[in-house]
């Protein structure tokens, strides 16, 4: 690693010992227009609350419905709004050569390191999964963290590959196949980074931390701070009693409704902020917004989730 490199990597690492990975919404006008003041409002109430690191533009963000202007000024203004405090790491992603416009962009915004999203719509074998990585390196200065999903896997062999790029700190993990990302961590170098980035991970941190990995990225981080921080408290402090119960009565129930219908992981983080009175808008198509009914569900299991954590609606 380059000194650079290195420096970002290290702040990473301390960041994911004393908060959860903040996932920020994308804020839209009833119109579905960026709103960029909407933003910074919201973004700054999130860094605020303390969290190891923040990722722009990413998946709970809406990254795949933003044009690269309205990227630009999402990943801007997050810089702007964390102002050192804590590192930003922007998404980028379709094919490699979209990905380098978008990752110029966040350089040129300030950002401190990339979460590279995976690829557009085709299947492709190890060696493609890597050369998609050894591009995008080669057009940008920033530090690359993988996220394998969907139709992104890595094998051993092709995580050592992508381990030995220069510019690539990191993996987060999406598929929760903890085989397969023990012989990964196995592999690794030492100061090489794991994330859980299972959907609702608070739900296998506990799965997560036996191979590993305990760092991970908090949906809920995005709509109820006190509750994603109390569980993360709870968790790092080992006081099982304080885990289970978020996770009884809160966290899986969450996961039963978000698993209604597909896109609930993103609209249903969005629907509850605007319960809890933040304007960050309706998400873009081809999301949907919860139906009526979900929507009661969602603001009873909010106020449960809040009652828990001595935290107001």
């Amino acid at each position: 690693m380059n000194p650079d490199t290195d420096a970002v990597a290290r702040r990473l690492r301390k960041g994911m010992v004393n908060g959860v990975l903040s996932f920020p919404l994308t804020s839209f006008h009833d119109d579905g227009s960026l709103d960029p003041d909407g933003f910074r409002a919201y973004v700054a109430d999130r860094i605020a609350t303390g969290p190891g690191a923040v990722f722009p533009a990413c998946g709970t963000g809406e990254f795949f419905s933003l044009d690269e202007d309205e990227y630009r000024q999402v990943v801007t203004i997050t810089v702007e709004e964390a102002a050192g405090r804590v590192p930003v790491v922007a998404g980028t992603g379709y094919g490699w050569a979209q990905a380098a416009r978008f990752a110029r962009i966040a350089e040129e915004a300030g950002a401190d390191a990339l979460l590279v999203l995976p690829h557009y719509l085709v299947a492709a074998p190890q060696d493609g999964l890597v050369a998609q990585l050894e591009q995008i390196a080669a057009r940008t200065r920033l530090p690359l963290i993988a996220y394998q999903r969907g139709q992104v896997a890595f094998t051993v062999a092709s995580a050592k590959r992508i381990a030995g790029i220069p510019t690539v700190i990191g993996l987060k993990d999406g598929h929760s196949d903890l085989d397969r990302l023990q012989r990964l961590t196995l592999a690794a170098p030492e100061d090489f980074l794991f994330f859980n980035g299972a959907a609702t991970a608070e739900i296998q941190a506990r799965a997560y931390a036996t191979v590993g990995v305990p760092a991970y990225s908090s949906a809920v981080h995005a709509f109820a701070p006190e509750i994603a921080n109390a569980f993360f408290t709870a968790f790092q402090g080992g006081d099982d009693g304080t885990v289970d119960k978020l996770l009884r009565d809160f966290y899986v129930p969450l996961v039963e409704l978000r698993d209604r219908v597909p896109g609930y992981a993103v609209s249903l983080v969005k629907a509850a902020a605007r319960l809890r009175g933040t304007p960050v808008g309706p998400v873009r198509a081809p999301l949907t917004d919860p139906s009526a009914a979900d929507l009661d569900a969602l603001e009873q299991l909010l106020t449960t989730g809040l009652d828990l954590v001595g935290a107001a609606l």
